[in-house]
């Protein structure tokens, strides 16, 4: 008489149950790896006056940068246009803007358009755009979300619904990041003008198996503003950031920093007192390569536009030219 029979099992159904158990095993491992890092939230305020494809290139490098590092999981990305009544010369309509870059992030699968800043009565600092975003993570998901300096020591994410913990469920197929980014994305479509009572709610894959659901609130979740070292470089000149925003942009809620034009970010960060007082909450992209991405800017895909410039193909994707095109934006004007 052999093993499998004196244990009631076949030979097959051991087979069976120890694949299953190394399978467990495998997905739990990678569950642990996931709770241990931080759940990031890119949030990129700007005119996008067009949005151009070293705007996306800057969420891509930042999120491959970040991955990198083994600190950080980013699950999604926003674009916060900035409101009509900023002043800047030549910026076109929000309706416009917020339509461009929709097309220019219609195949992506985690970032997304907020139009909230635009829809507001006046013009938003960054740091109300930020504080915003955060209270409405907290309604939706029902989460604590910690400073980038003092993580929080009670649970991060998720609260007991009608006594059942929150969870959300990983597969081989796609990442749990851009799972759970799609639910909460779904979600926050529904308010993003409005901010209705709402009942939290719970994160669930129905085609998950095998015991991979993972307590939402063992997650801990962050927002970082993602920014070019020009936006970085205008914290040092002197008047034009309110000192008690930047407190709280650069030492509650941190700075991702994609550089551009091969600038010298550190001597940036040792030029002002609250960059330098919150040094370790700025993330620096570091890339070895000189990307043609990092010097598209909107100023020259406008100009390339009002010239006849073909480069505009570089600088701005189809889609967005189609749209600028029907809509006769920037080709008549100024800067």
């Amino acid at each position: 008489m052999n093993l499998a029979s004196c244990c009631g099992l076949t030979t097959k159904q051991k087979a069976l149950k120890s694949a299953t158990y190394v399978k467990k095993r495998y997905i739990n491992s990678l569950k642990m790896t996931e709770t241990t890092k931080t759940h990031v939230i890119l949030l990129s305020c700007g005119s996008f006056n067009p949005i151009t494809k070293g705007h996306i290139h800057m969420f891509e490098k930042a999120r491959e940068y970040l991955h990198k590092t083994g600190r950080f999981i980013v699950i999604g990305g926003i674009i916060s246009p900035v409101h009509d009544s900023y002043g800047k010369p030549g910026l076109v309509s929000s309706r416009h803007r917020l339509t461009m870059c929709q097309l220019a992030v219609q195949s992506s699968d985690w970032i997304r358009v907020d139009p909230w800043e635009s829809y507001q009565d006046t013009w938003q600092t960054t740091c109300s755009v930020l504080e915003h975003h955060r209270d409405l993570m907290k309604r939706v998901t029902g989460c604590i979300l910690s400073n980038v300096n003092t993580p929080s020591t009670t649970p991060v994410i998720g609260q007991p619904q009608n006594g059942t913990s929150p969870i959300y469920q990983n597969t081989a197929n796609k990442s749990v990041a851009i799972k759970l980014w799609g639910k909460m994305s779904e979600s926050l479509g529904k308010i993003c003008c409005v901010r209705p009572h709402m009942d939290r709610f719970t994160f669930v894959d129905e085609n998950a198996n095998l015991g991979t659901a993972m307590r939402y609130e063992e997650i801990e979740l962050r927002i970082l503003l993602l920014c070019g070292s020009d936006l970085l470089e205008s914290f040092c000149i002197p008047g034009l950031w309110n000192e008690s925003d930047m407190e709280v942009i650069v030492g509650d809620f941190g700075i991702v920093v994609v550089p551009r034009d091969g600038v010298d970010t550190e001597r940036i960060m040792n030029h002002s007192s609250v960059l330098r007082k919150h040094k370790d909450n700025i993330i620096v992209v570091k890339d070895e390569i000189d990307h043609p991405m990092s010097v598209v800017s909107s100023t020259k895909s406008r100009l390339a536009l009002q010239h006849g410039d073909g480069h505009v193909v570089d600088y701005l994707s189809q889609p967005v030219i189609d749209y600028i095109l029907q809509s006769q934006l920037y080709i008549n004007a100024s800067g």
